[in-house]
């Protein structure tokens, strides 16, 4: 679980670097707590498996989102080529709703 790991301290160091971002962190991992909970999403290591075996690269950030009444893990990607992917994940069957790839700075 290295990738976990490091994902985990870059959340945590995003959160350090603004009061007001990690106040909105915490109600958004409030809400996605209470979701898994309830049953509502999957857990998101269940999700971050899926993505890295369907879109290899290191995953450097997660958000939670609800939109119009669906659960969204927005999950930014770092690829092999060096390209960052975001992708837009159902939390409920983990499937990639929508990618957008930004092209590599030479």
């Amino acid at each position: 679980m290295p990738a976990l790991t490091r994902l985990l301290a870059l959340l945590l160091t995003a959160c350090a670097l603004s009061l007001p971002a990690a106040a909105h962190d915490h109600d958004e991992h409030e809400r996605a707590r209470q979701a898994l909970e309830q049953g509502r999403v999957l857990p998101l290591t269940s999700v971050i498996a899926k993505v890295e075996r369907e879109h290899p690269g290191q995953v450097v950030k997660i958000e939670f989102e609800e939109d119009d009444g669906r659960y969204i893990y927005e999950i930014r990607l770092l690829q092999r080529d060096g390209r960052m992917a975001k992708l837009k994940v159902d939390a409920v069957d983990g499937r990639v709703l929508k990618i957008k790839r930004k092209e590599r700075k030479e």
